[in-house]
């Protein structure tokens, strides 16, 4: 029999060998594909759990630096599975569907959001996550933060008579501007700004002939696309541009396109910020 001298080493493995399989079971071995979910999933203070990414997860900096296991839209079940993850929480936008579809019916937890990521299902988001996590004090205290963000951002007074281009550019691509149906045009109407080209759908090169009776007063692009463009000087260089107020004005904002594309917890922030550089210009232009 063991005296208490001897079973006082035993007790104490056995308290670290519980404690161990709790935080298991508590943060498995997570895969975010998506900045939205990734974003959601930091907040809450689980970023530890994580043990791989995307490339369209680039914030924050923890997430960044894990492995990428490639495109967003374009996956590989033969890399996901590799990493030997417990759980994949997964974007709309994640695919293709047959490789969701090969991670799940391999054992594997998979979390899919199937609705697009928009600033109105964020909190929805949250919600699942909180839950999902054993989150839900945390999660609710992100939704007040949210609630907050958003009241402030539907107080802003609207940007009537702005007109504004979005273009999207990429090292090595054409420069395409946004039209109806992306999500530069819902954020430019959120500000209650006009799209200069909503008469069009989707993204899309734009020549000269189109761009001069545009008009745009302003042109929004990612800081990366303003960079491989060769900075403002490139930008003024587009055919046409130079034609148009903006161009005109050298009105132009550079974004930080994960923050306000991503229509993750940081979208709120960034359109308000935006709309602070925006009313600058329209001052400008004011009589």
């Amino acid at each position: 029999m063991m005296t208490l001298q001897q079973r006082i080493p035993f007790l104490v493995l056995l308290l670290a060998l519980v404690l161990c399989s709790h935080t298991v079971a508590a943060s498995p071995r997570t895969l975010v594909l998506g900045s939205d979910v990734a974003e959601i999933v930091a907040a809450l203070g689980e970023s530890d759990s994580v043990i791989a990414r995307d490339d369209t997860v680039d914030w924050p900096a923890e997430l960044a630096s894990l492995p990428s296991i490639g495109y967003l839209r374009n996956l590989s079940g033969e890399s996901v599975l590799s990493l030997a993850p417990q759980r994949v929480i997964a974007a709309q936008a994640a695919g293709p569907r047959e490789v969701l579809a090969q991670i799940e019916a391999s054992g594997v937890e998979l979390i899919h959001f199937e609705q697009s990521p928009q600033l109105d299902n964020l909190p929805a988001r949250i919600d699942t996550l909180a839950a999902i996590y054993g989150k839900q004090a945390e999660g609710k205290a992100l939704i007040e933060e949210l609630d907050r963000s958003r009241e402030q951002l539907a107080a802003l007074p609207p940007l009537d008579g702005l007109k504004v281009m979005f273009v999207l550019h990429h090292g090595g691509m054409t420069p395409m501007v946004a039209g109806q149906g992306t999500l530069a045009h819902q954020l430019v109407e959120r500000l209650g700004a006009t799209n200069a080209f909503a008469g069009m759908q989707g993204y899309r090169p734009i020549s000269a002939e189109g761009l001069v009776p545009a008009a745009p007063d302003v042109v929004i692009l990612p800081a990366d696309g303003l960079a491989a463009l060769g900075g403002p000087e490139g930008l003024w260089q587009l055919p046409g541009l130079s034609l148009t107020p903006a161009g005109k004005a050298h009105h132009y904002v550079a974004i930080n396109s994960g923050a306000l594309l991503g229509m993750g917890f940081r979208t709120t922030d960034a359109l308000i910020a935006l709309h602070g550089q925006l009313a600058a210009l329209t001052d400008d232009l004011s009589p």
